[in-house]
């Protein structure tokens, strides 16, 4: 039971230590369903129980009936990369969780008369909740006290207005603190409370778009559907040619084929180099909420970003205070330290009280801070009402303080006008007495590294639009200081709604200034609609449902708790100079999974077209199992793991799949051809016709004495020859050499080699090679190196590190 039934609850000092107590071991807590990762049994699942492995270990099984313990080898393999992908994922889980809790959402309570910060998730039913400007609102109750509060429920209702909410109103879970304050008895929790019940409707949670994981799935779903055409080929072809010598040499010739076209390291990889990329982020003060948001940085091709807390510390402080129109300076000061005595003070407020002391006027009204209207406002006994906001909304179009306002922002000044009413304000709405009292200006810290920062995303041709709540000439001026050509400072309540004419305007400005948070929605919806990749930066409530809808948000982490849940990355420290290193990591993963998909994919291309051409000629199979993972362990399996992890500085390309389509299907089909030819070439040099094949071979075992040599050297010459391409292949995908590269790639060789003279490799693998075979077989393959780096030269793009 998670709702209310108490009725005499302590509005003042909320639940005592004993009551919170009982209703945590009644199990009466806000217990929050999403996790920041997967459980260990989701972890074990989805590294053990794929497609994949059902394939591979059932041939398992089959080539472990035959006896042919050497044949097995796969199976070891798959049960190691496994492992490895659980032990992988399960150590970065613990580390991103305990980041996660480090960071997770709080809420406000009063418990024994104390008011306290307590995680989200240890709120239980009844507690006094207590509200500000930018809190989750955790819990569905009724208002029990409410100082202007206003809440977004965009995320429920659709609307982007702010809703007020008097005392006495119901407000629901999921909704969010735009201005004001309030306290409220949490009546109903965990999965009972609204936002839960609604939870897909509600929060409208999308997984950020990944181009690899995507096309990762699109090449899975193509190889499973050629390993159902293959596979009975191979069966039949093998029980065809070699069926009169047992099950046991069909069921090893056609594991072979299909083991081939299993690419059995593939998504292990993949999905490590997220994991490491998230974690390596993680010591840099970045947060990865979202592990595809890790390679979705790399793709932005549009910055959005504010001007406070991002170029800025963010922490502004109050300069001055022009009186105007005769005003008495000593009652403006006074007005403003009343007006910045304010529990629930945004940051203006928040300069100008650290500045000015508060002269202990009494309140009798008041109209909180919203980012649409632009002001605020209080009134107080005997001392009239005073109205703090934008020059702009506050002035009349003709006054002639406007030409000052604009000289003050000019130097970069931030300006809010303070004004005086003598109505008292019952609602939200500037009275038609309004007279300007001084125009206070406050000054803001540029970030040492904002010029930096900035001239990166320049180099790399990533366009950056400056969207704030100041004024325009004010956010010019800074973006001046930094380096940023400003062009035409647009004034966003200017700005008409059609999409169309956003686009244009977009595209040719830089700095938007006055900008509201509906607005900030509009520009990324109109740059998404020309086709930018858009990422969007932000602190503050109002930022929330922009963030959500680009493409990456990016939230700082001090902001407002609402933010930072919807963001898939937050700056913990909220330094808008660690993105750099985000975009190297997301490089770094698209640019290594391209190269050892290419591997992948290269090697599954190759078994395809050596199951059709034996197929069609009568041919055994050219491998054993044995064979092939020898291959598949030095050229793919051990190299791929270094290269996924290795850096990448390659600049983002789109198009990943088609890439890897267009180098890996015709490389493999190169290695093919030069297997066949060489096992064609390798037979023939004992007189051996390809058809007669099959009738001189038997199965091999490791030590067996008098294998007939038309059958032992054949696979031998196509395993030379097939390394050789492979290590080709290796070689041009791990451009540029560094030392690391070349001497993993002179290691795998090096074995490669003594697994051909060492008695105890060439027993085990069933190698012959007398230099007469080695020689043809080294040649084909060189003619196969070849061809890959014509190939490569041709597929593959060149792009800028």
């Amino acid at each position: 039971m998670t709702t209310t039934g108490e009725v005499h609850l302590d509005h003042v000092t909320g639940l005592t230590s004993a009551q919170v107590a009982e209703r945590v071991a009644r199990g009466e807590v806000n217990e929050i369903a999403e996790r920041t990762s997967r459980s260990v049994g989701e972890i074990v699942r989805a590294n053990v129980l794929t497609r994949f492995n059902a394939i591979l270990g059932a041939l398992f099984v089959l080539v472990l009936a035959t006896g042919s313990w050497a044949d097995g080898l796969f199976g070891i393999i798959l049960v190691v990369n496994s492992a490895i992908g659980i032990v992988q994922e399960y150590l970065a889980k613990r580390k991103l969780d305990r980041l996660a809790l480090l960071h997770a959402p709080t809420t406000r309570v009063v418990r024994d008369g104390q008011t306290r910060d307590v995680p989200t998730s240890e709120v239980v039913l009844d507690d006094l909740i207590e509200l500000r400007a930018g809190d989750e609102v955790p819990a569905d109750g009724v208002l029990l006290t409410s100082e202007g509060l206003e809440l977004g429920e965009a995320n429920l209702t659709g609307e982007s207005d702010p809703v007020h909410h008097p005392a006495g109103d119901e407000i629901l879970s999921g909704t969010s603190v735009v201005a004001g304050s309030g306290r409220y008895h949490a009546r109903a929790i965990g999965s009972d409370a609204y936002v839960n019940r609604i939870a897909a409707e509600a929060r409208r949670f999308t997984r950020t778009y990944s181009e690899i994981q995507a096309s990762i799935n699109t090449l899975l779903r193509y190889i499973t559907w050629v390993i159902v055409i293959a596979l009975p080929l191979q069966i039949w072809s093998q029980w065809r040619i070699v069926g009169d010598q047992g099950w046991e040499a069909v069921v090893l010739r056609s594991a072979a084929g299909v083991v081939g076209l299993v690419p059995e390291g593939l998504v292990l990889l993949t999905s490590v180099a997220f994991l490491l990329a998230a974690v390596q982020l993680t010591r840099d003060q970045v947060l990865v909420q979202q592990l595809p948001a890790v390679e979705g940085l790399a793709r932005v091709d549009v910055v959005c970003l504010d001007k406070t807390g991002t170029l800025t510390v963010g922490e502004i402080a109050f300069e001055a205070a022009r009186p105007v129109r005769d005003a008495d300076a000593d009652e403006i000061r006074c007005a403003l330290g009343a007006l910045a005595d304010d529990p629930n003070a945004n940051g203006t407020l928040a300069a100008v009280g650290a500045a000015l002391a508060s002269p202990g006027w009494r309140r009798t009204a008041v109209v909180p801070f919203n980012s649409e209207r632009k002001w605020s406002a209080a009134c107080f006994e005997e001392h009239e009402t005073w109205i703090l906001g934008a020059p702009e909304v506050l002035l009349a179009d003709e006054d002639p303080l406007r030409d000052d306002v604009a000289e003050l922002a000019s130097r970069g000044r931030r300006i809010v006008l303070l004004a005086r009413s003598r109505r008292l304000l019952d609602e939200p709405v500037l009275p038609d007495d309004l007279t300007p009292a001084a125009l206070v200006t406050l000054t803001e810290q540029i970030r040492p590294d904002a010029r930096d920062t900035l001239a990166y995303f320049d180099e790399q041709g990533v366009e950056i639009k400056i969207i704030s709540g100041d004024n325009p000439q004010t956010v010019a001026a800074v973006a001046r200081e930094v380096g940023l050509d400003p062009k035409d400072p647009v004034d966003a309540r200017t700005l008409p709604d059609d999409p169309e004419v956003l686009r244009e305007v977009l595209a040719r400005s830089t700095v938007f200034g006055r900008v509201s948070p509906e607005q900030k929605r509009s520009f990324v919806h109109a740059l998404q609609a020309d086709g930018h990749v858009v990422a969007m930066t932000g602190d503050g409530v109002n930022d929330a449902l922009a963030l959500k809808d680009a493409d990456i948000g990016v939230a700082m982490g001090n902001g407002a708790q609402a933010t930072k849940a919807v963001a898939e990355l937050v700056l913990l420290d909220g330094r808008f100079a660690h993105l750099p290193k985000v975009i190297a990591e997301g490089r770094r993963v698209i640019g290594n999974v391209e190269r050892v998909a290419n591997l992948f994919v290269a090697k599954n291309a190759m078994s395809l077209l050596a199951i059709i051409a034996a197929a069609l000629a009568a041919l055994p199979f050219p491998f054993l199992p044995r064979h092939l993972t020898l291959v598949s362990t030095l050229t793919i399996g051990i190299p791929a793991f270094f290269l996924a992890l290795g850096p990448n500085k390659r600049r983002y390309l789109p198009g990943f799949l088609g890439r890897i389509l267009r180098f890996a299907v015709p490389a493999g089909a190169i290695a093919g051809l030069a297997v066949i030819a060489s096992y064609v070439l390798s037979g023939r040099r004992y007189g051996v016709p390809p058809e007669e094949f099959a009738a001189r071979c038997e199965i091999a075992q490791p030590g067996d004495v008098g294998i007939d040599l038309a059958c032992i050297q054949p696979s031998t010459g196509a395993t030379i020859t097939l390394l050789v391409v492979f290590f080709s292949i290796l070689v041009v995908l791990a451009r540029p050499f560094r030392w690391w590269k070349a001497g993993l790639i002179g290691a795998m060789a090096l074995l490669a080699l003594l697994a051909f003279v060492l008695p105890v490799g060439h027993e085990f693998f069933a190698f012959d090679a007398p230099w007469a075979l080695v020689w043809p077989s080294l040649g084909i393959g060189l003619v196969g190196a070849v061809a890959i780096e014509a190939l490569h030269r041709w597929a593959v793009p060149r792009a800028k590190s």
